[in-house]
């Protein structure tokens, strides 16, 4: 053994969260095992139940706790039974800004064997990652409402966007670009000919950080250009940057073309402090309990979350063994071609030990 240890905070959640956070451990314990790490599993109950059972979504000393973890690990958050807004805004939305959790990274990959609905993409077409802005934006709850209910009712959602906040996430793409593996170039997806003020921000930043990345190309198109090159050419891009609320709808968009949310892994970051994993799709109700939900994007969580770590040789093993599943289903909606759940699971276990 090494010594390396890690405490690893897991936020099993609702729904079907529970289930793929179960086969996410199973292959984290293989790889842990064959690469000589320890990982303490510390799980949290948050989410719908806890807040249906007492009230409460995220107590203080809950969120003290969150932030003494080195990661966490989250299934899904979400319950039809509770009004929409609540759980989002002060659990996910209050972990991630509390946290300070300010890149939202997506890759956004094409595995073998996947059936998507563009099926003239390679998989060297689709492989490019979304570096989203996380803390700022429409998404800072900057607003209000004059009149509210009357027929004069004004309903007013304003952006924030600082220098501070803009430049730490170009900043952070930029440096992804020069990571190996990636075509150094970065993409700033926004809307500067409308959005004139936060656009010319990012844009600004933009030129003035690319100055410290000389062999980093860049590049810019409009949010509405970007959704027509993710389905006509998305070999154009590399590293996306962008702002919170083009960014999330970017993220779907690409979940779309590399598979489903069922293979769409994501993660909340901190560069300097506690980052959270999660598959970006939701708690999927209609399939709790059956064993036909889809693991394999909480299991791509799981690399995320190594490589935060620093854990990479542990990461490469789990990428294996996402594809080896991929290359075994030829689907990436689990049941469909007999697979369940665990059964899923089983096979990136055996991709990632082999």
């Amino acid at each position: 053994m090494t010594g390396r240890s890690f405490r690893i905070g897991v936020l099993p959640g609702d729904g079907t969260g529970p289930e793929v956070v179960r086969e996410g451990l199973r292959v984290l314990e293989a790889v842990r095992r064959l690469e000589g790490f320890e990982a303490e599993l510390v799980e949290f109950d948050l989410g719908g139940e806890r807040y249906l059972r007492t009230g409460d979504v995220l107590p203080d000393d809950e969120l003290a706790r969150l932030a003494e973890m080195d990661v966490l690990y989250l299934g899904a958050v979400g319950d039809p039974r509770i009004k929409p807004g609540i759980l989002e805004r002060d659990l996910l939305l209050r972990i991630r800004f509390e946290l300070d959790q300010y890149v939202n990274l997506r890759p956004i990959i094409r595995y073998p064997g996947v059936q998507t609905l563009v099926p003239s993409h390679s998989e060297d077409d689709v492989n490019m990652v979304v570096v989203r802005e996380n803390s700022e934006g429409l998404y800072s709850g900057a607003g209000g409402f004059h009149r509210k209910g009357t027929e004069h009712e004004v309903a007013v959602q304003e952006s924030i966007n600082t220098r501070h906040g803009v430049e730490r996430i170009v900043r952070y793409a930029f440096e992804l670009a020069m990571q190996p593996g990636r075509r150094r170039k970065v993409t700033l997806v926004h809307k500067t000919n409308v959005l004139n003020f936060a656009g010319d921000l990012y844009q600004r930043v933009v030129n003035e950080v690319a100055t410290d990345f000389p062999d980093v190309e860049t590049d810019y198109a409009h949010v509405d250009a970007a959704c027509i090159y993710f389905l006509d050419q998305p070999s154009r891009f590399d590293v996306i940057v962008t702002d919170n609320m083009f960014g999330d709808i970017l993220t779907d968009l690409g979940a779309m073309i590399q598979g489903g949310m069922g293979i769409a892994a994501g993660g909340n970051i901190n560069p300097q402090g506690v980052s959270m994993f999660e598959p970006i799709g939701g708690t999927a109700p209609d399939h709790t309990g059956k064993g036909t939900i889809n693991p394999l994007a909480a299991i791509g969580a799981l690399q995320l979350l190594l490589v935060q770590l620093g854990e990479v040789e542990a990461a490469r093993r789990v990428t294996a063994g996402v594809r080896f599943a991929c290359s075994k289903m030829h689907s990436m909606r689990a049941g469909q071609m007999g697979y369940s759940t665990g059964e899923v699971g089983e096979l990136a276990v055996e991709g990632a030990t082999s």
